[in-house]
């Protein structure tokens, strides 16, 4: 097994320009990461210097060209509720048919895609996992993405956590270490570009036709959850579905028993919400959201409280209930805090799960690991 931390690459630093306090601020255009320290002074390494590279043979290339039957790719990110032993998934999943109707050929998750095709640039697209987790973020809450070029030295921009959520005009390029300033506030990502020349854009989802409720017990290797995404690319004759997305498995091992997409689900006769669902695995992708989203209770009605559009991704102070208008109470001590009751509707299902659930921790992306 690869060491997390064996393969990477020495630091590039130079000097981009001036700190507000007048020190000097260095970049590193190694691991397109800050690498100032403190006083404005060059730091010995960067911040991302820690950080295992992409390996060659760990980009995977897919040629569009060679499958008829359909290709479609999704950001891969943890489940919202795992009891499995399985190791935490990131990253871009890949399916792939050779004909319309026949079994996925791939159907795998990778680090790095590289996409290549008649349509496509010779050198090809490249998709990165940090590139695919964020554009779900960025979907899943309801914002557009777009093509953002440095004007400085034309690097393709990513904008990630509170940014990924925030349409903006100046932005950090990681490219050049430089700020810029776009010509509309818009949110970054480097997938918009692949979609506009490979014309592969995701069509509107339909809802699942299936229904599920299923007992933990049934499947002692464990159970997971996640909500339906967006497609970045989608060549498939049929239409994405839109749900809960569910993996069982009767005994350990890494292919699923139960494997598919439902409008509804039902788990020891608790019933799940597909909207719920997605926000809170958007949410657990942003760091500054860690520990912020938790289930909050009304203090006069006892109803709990369901955080929606722009509340959905901004923690606030003194939240009150939307059906009395009382006061919003969590189980922790911060203030600033989102509403989500699936946290505690979980928390009640790992109490009859096989096997306690895996913690996953909230904001953990690629490059943090």
């Amino acid at each position: 097994m690869k060491k997390l931390y064996e393969y990477t690459a020495a630091c590039d630093i130079r000097p981009v320009g001036k700190r507000r306090d007048g020190g000097t601020r260095y970049w590193c255009l190694a691991h397109k990461a800050d690498a100032t320290a403190k006083y404005g002074v060059s730091a010995k390494v960067c911040r991302a210097a820690h950080l295992p590279l992409v390996l060659p043979e760990e980009i995977f290339e897919l040629n569009l060209d060679q499958y008829a039957g359909g290709v479609a790719l999704w950001g891969a990110v943890p489940p919202v509720y795992d009891t499995t032993c399985l190791p935490l998934d990131f990253g871009i999943h890949v399916h792939a048919r050779i004909k319309d109707g026949e079994e996925k050929v791939i159907d795998r998750t990778y680090r790095c895609v590289k996409l290549i095709g008649r349509k496509l640039p010779s050198t090809g697209m490249l998709i990165t996992e940090t590139d695919a987790v964020y554009y779900m973020v960025s979907k899943l809450f309801g914002f557009e993405i777009r093509q953002v070029l440095c004007t400085f030295c034309g690097y393709p921009h990513l904008d990630k956590d509170w940014f990924a959520i925030h349409p903006h005009r100046r932005h950090l390029c990681a490219g050049c270490g430089k700020n810029f300033r776009d010509s509309i506030p818009g949110v970054g990502n480097p997938i918009r570009a692949t979609q506009e020349m490979s014309g592969l854009f995701p069509r509107r989802p339909k809802k699942a036709a299936k229904t599920l409720s299923l007992r933990q017990c049934d499947y002692p290797g464990g159970v997971q959850i996640w909500g339906s995404n967006p497609a970045i690319i989608w060549s498939c004759k049929t239409f994405e579905a839109q749900g809960i997305h569910v993996h069982g498995y009767k005994k350990d091992g890494e292919v699923a028993d139960l494997d598919e997409t439902f409008s509804a689900v039902e788990i020891d006769g608790v019933k799940l919400d597909p909207v719920m669902v997605r926000t809170l695995m958007a949410q657990n992708s942003l760091p500054h959201l860690e520990g912020r989203v938790v289930p909050l209770k009304c203090d006069s009605c006892g109803a709990t409280e369901f955080s929606v559009d722009e509340q959905a991704f901004t923690p606030a102070v003194g939240r009150t209930c939307s059906k009395c208008g009382g006061g919003l109470r969590g189980p922790t001590r911060l203030r600033k805090t989102i509403g989500n009751p699936l946290i505690a509707i979980l928390e009640h299902l790992a109490g009859n799960a096989p096997r306690p659930p895996q913690k996953h921790v909230t904001g953990l992306l690629p490059e943090t690991l």
